[in-house]
């Protein structure tokens, strides 16, 4: 059981190194090509450089219909962006009537700017490519279920009396074509991308349509807000613009890194002298939380921003304080006579409560954040909240596993090992 134990741990030694090695340089096993978290990850502007502009709504609404308005504009904005061709577009809403969007990498400010401030097309083109109404027609646009088809998602259209009749004048038009054939097909064009191509099946009089089909509610939803948007009458209105150059933003990132490799380098020095055997261990876990952190975000697609990786310090240090808070407790049990393995169930129990206070207050905070804040702000709330998971997830599950592998091995029992 001992030679096994000794097993697993170095098994998890290598296999953390291994993770710390491919997180910075990448690796390459055969046909397997693992990239580096530098590479893999979404840079924002304040390290990439580009342009971020804030546009308000021009409308008198409130309450939900301001929200719905908001909504779909968002969504639309969110269209244009994608068909720049940029990489790591951001584009959120900031307070009631404000959209900002992030755009790394754009050299043309003022292009892109009015590009996205202008209304939506939307049109209805038939098979021979005529526009047979457009979304000032279209009067509201909902998703809906098909009962006969098992509650599957569907898109109700409902156009205004003017485009109910245009609307039965092209159906009445395409369903006197035979099935399956392309004259059938009614396409639904937003931007001059065709969103939507269904088929009709039969003249439609009463001014409402269905767009059937296998959707998921999200593609359904996602449809149904562009078709809405489309005939968006709302104005925006540039309120606040500004252009960050990317050698600044780089110059920033580099000093960011250089910064925090020397301080991890400080912090894992002095656990090592101080604390030991329990300080190896409180590294070997502070690593598996840098690299948890990193590998989340990059699986969440977040875009990392300078508050952001000052979120990850900061988390980095509440991890180190929750393992100073266990060993000194640890240490204390065992100057009270308490063999290794007691002291430690002892030293965990006791520091839990401390640990989960801290925590629990610091997400608190972090969420407040996010609701309330805008721009870097959520980019530090949300790497925080993160953060305090993955330290809580290390300090408490990984660093007390660690700590029972390296008591059972006979050289690491020694009590002056652990700084007692």
């Amino acid at each position: 059981m001992k030679m096994k134990n000794a097993i697993i741990l170095l098994l998890i030694i290598a296999i953390v190194a291994t993770g710390a090695v491919a997180g910075m340089k990448g690796l390459e096993v055969g046909n397997v090509k693992v990239s580096s978290i530098k590479q893999m990850m979404k840079l924002g502007l304040d390290l990439k450089g580009g342009v971020f502009v804030v546009l308000e709504a021009q409308t008198d609404t409130t309450g939900k219909e301001l929200d719905k308005i908001m909504n779909q504009t968002k969504e639309v904005i969110e269209r244009r962006v994608n068909a720049m061709g940029l990489t790591e577009p951001n584009v959120m809403r900031e307070g009631t009537k404000r959209i900002r969007v992030e755009l790394p990498g754009v050299k043309n400010a003022q292009e892109a700017i009015a590009s996205l401030g202008t209304v939506a097309q939307l049109q209805f083109i038939n098979a021979k490519g005529e526009v047979i109404l457009t979304g000032e027609q279209v009067k509201n646009s909902e998703v809906g279920f098909e009962k006969d088809r098992g509650n599957i998602p569907s898109v109700s259209l409902e156009f205004t009396s003017e485009g109910a009749e245009l609307f039965q004048k092209a159906t009445k038009e395409a369903a006197s074509h035979p099935q399956g054939s392309p004259e059938r097909i009614i396409g639904i064009v937003l931007d001059k991308e065709i969103i939507s191509a269904p088929a009709v099946s039969d003249e439609i009089a009463n001014g409402r349509a269905s767009i059937t089909g296998n959707f998921t509610i999200e593609e359904a939803s996602r449809l149904s807000a562009l078709i809405r948007g489309g005939a968006l009458p709302v104005t925006l209105t540039e309120v606040q613009t500004s252009v960050i150059g990317p050698t600044l933003g780089m110059d920033s990132l580099n000093k960011s890194i250089y910064a925090a490799g020397i301080g991890i380098a400080l912090v894992f020095l002095f656990m090592l002298i101080y604390y030991r055997v329990p300080g190896f261990i409180a590294n070997i876990a502070l690593l598996i939380y840098i690299l948890i952190v990193l590998y989340v975000l990059v699986g969440f697609g977040a875009v990392l921003t300078l508050p952001g990786i000052a979120g990850l310090i900061l988390g980095i240090g509440m991890a180190v304080d929750a393992n100073v808070i266990i060993f000194e407790r640890i240490k204390e049990e065992i100057r009270n006579g308490k063999t290794l393995r007691a002291a430690v169930s002892s030293g965990f129990s006791k520091a839990l409560t401390t640990i989960l206070d801290s925590n629990v207050t610091t997400v608190i905070a972090g969420f407040v954040l996010y609701q309330f804040g805008s721009g870097t702000i959520r980019g530090f709330a949300v790497t925080l909240m993160i953060s305090v998971a993955a330290s809580m997830f290390t300090a408490v599950i990984v660093t007390k596993f660690l700590l029972k592998l390296f008591i059972s091995i006979d050289i690491f029992k020694n009590t002056k090992l652990y700084g007692a």
